[in-house]
């Protein structure tokens, strides 16, 4: 069968990283190396970089099925995608899935959309082409989505083909991750050991972790002609030994690549000598979610980790030349000296690096539970979604006070002029521009929240 896979562009009214960063789709090349396996033919068709529309792919390559990818704030541009596929030929199948499929497959209900994966979804991508074939459209197939009284099991066995990258070497060059060009992704385990309130990782593996052996991750890094490589892992920072063979490995096999990870603080700070070790072979950068410089915010996040122990781990990293990406959440609650505060604690470090969101309740999470009753901004306005809009009313100030003073702690930290300075002695002026662009873009439509709000 012909399969055409697509990563979906982003609503205009979003507000995201992709901006500064383009990572590679990594779950298609998975299914595309998976699926041709069995013998079918696949491709994949990345939005975010093409400007003609997906029905003149449609029209070019006639496919049988076309699979889509998605994030929440992506629901409603699968909906338009699947309507424009069944436009030039009602009897292409569609199939989305992806993270939010997998945990709210009920958003993307609409009769353009044949199935919704809910659960191992290479597994039961391939089940579904399996049903097709037979021509059983009433087949009851083990992780698709019918009904939210079912229960399902998550595959934690992950015996899979490496991804197909080749199918997207028309946009390798484009794929970076903040002032890393040309970077490639990996992933080495699913899940997190930890459960944070507000996260929606964890709800994708129903707070399952678990690891790929780290032989065959060194396998599939042998495979990949990029320098740069993103380890995705929700959390690459959890087992000291497993760490510390991948590093011997990296010198076994003779690999030298530069790795970009995400981690936690309290790791980082009680294994300063295993970060030491990951900077010999090649580590670059850590994003830490530091979340916020309030205790109490950290407690009621679940977060198990302190202020104190935040500031050290940043520290630790700064001392062995090493950069930390920070996440931080603002509270709904929070008034002017709160973002003064913020500012002053983020200005301490050398170079702070950040994205900062105001709390975002995603569904099927504990944070939406406890704040469903207080969202103003309706599901079906699936672009807002972006953990960058309000979906809370703020408490003490109006909402374009909020997004202003968003705005004002970029400018004030991570946009200053330290930083302009800072990027064009460390990555060149390239780097400088391409960042700098994104930059002003997402200023633009912060500026058209403060003016509308």
């Amino acid at each position: 069968m012909n399969i055409l896979l697509v990563r979906p562009k982003p609503h205009k009214d979003s507000i995201n990283l992709q901006s500064f960063m383009i990572c590679e789709p990594l779950e298609l090349e998975y299914i595309s190396s998976y699926i041709e396996s069995f013998g079918h033919n696949v491709e994949i068709i990345d939005m975010l970089l093409e400007k003609k529309p997906l029905s003149s792919f449609i029209q070019k390559h006639r496919p049988d099925i076309v699979g889509f990818t998605a994030y929440l704030p992506h629901v409603q541009i699968i909906k338009d995608y699947s309507k424009s596929v069944k436009e030039v030929d009602s009897t292409i199948c569609t199939i989305v899935g992806g993270i939010h499929a997998e945990v709210v497959p009920q958003d993307f209900e609409d009769s353009n959309i044949d199935y919704i994966i809910k659960a191992n979804g290479l597994k039961t991508f391939k089940e579904i082409i399996d049903s097709i074939q037979r021509k059983n459209e009433k087949e009851e197939i083990a992780g698709v989505w019918r009904n939210l009284d079912k229960v399902y099991t998550i595959d934690t066995e992950f015996k899979y083909p490496f991804p197909d990258r080749e199918k997207t070497a028309q946009y390798r060059n484009k794929y970076n991750y903040i002032y890393h060009e040309k970077c490639a992704t990996i992933k080495t385990s699913f899940g997190c050991p930890y459960k944070c309130e507000f996260c929606f990782c964890v709800q994708i593996t129903q707070s399952k972790y678990f690891e790929r052996d780290i032989k065959n991750v060194i396998e599939e890094i042998k495979t990949i002609k990029e320098k740069n490589v993103f380890i995705v892992d929700d959390n690459f920072l959890v087992s000291v030994n497993r760490i510390k063979e991948f590093c011997s490995l990296l010198d076994e096999n003779k690999i030298s690549k530069n790795f970009i990870m995400f981690g936690r603080a309290d790791f980082i700070v009680n294994n300063e000598e295993v970060i030491e070790l990951l900077k010999a072979h090649g580590l670059k950068a850590i994003f830490v979610g530091i979340e916020s410089f309030k205790e109490e915010d950290l407690n009621n996040f679940n977060k198990r980790t302190t202020v104190d122990m935040n500031v050290r781990a940043v520290r630790i990293l700064e001392k062995l030349g090493l950069e930390c990406y920070s996440g931080i959440i603002v509270g709904i609650d929070w008034e002017k000296r709160d973002f003064d505060n913020l500012i002053k604690f983020l200005n301490i470090f050398e170079m702070p690096m950040l994205n900062i969101q105001p709390i975002s309740p995603m569904p099927g999470t504990p944070t939406y539970n406890k704040y469903q009753n207080q969202i103003v901004v309706p599901r079906e306005k699936y672009e807002l979604w972006d953990m960058a809009h309000l979906l809370i009313e703020p408490s003490k100030m109006s909402r374009g006070k909020f997004y202003y003073n968003i705005l004002r702690t970029y400018y004030m930290t991570a946009l200053g002029l330290k930083a302009h300075i800072y990027i064009i002695k460390r990555y060149g002026l390239k780097i400088y521009w391409r960042t700098f662009k994104g930059s002003l873009y997402i200023t633009w439509q912060y500026l058209k929240l403060i003016i509308k709000n």
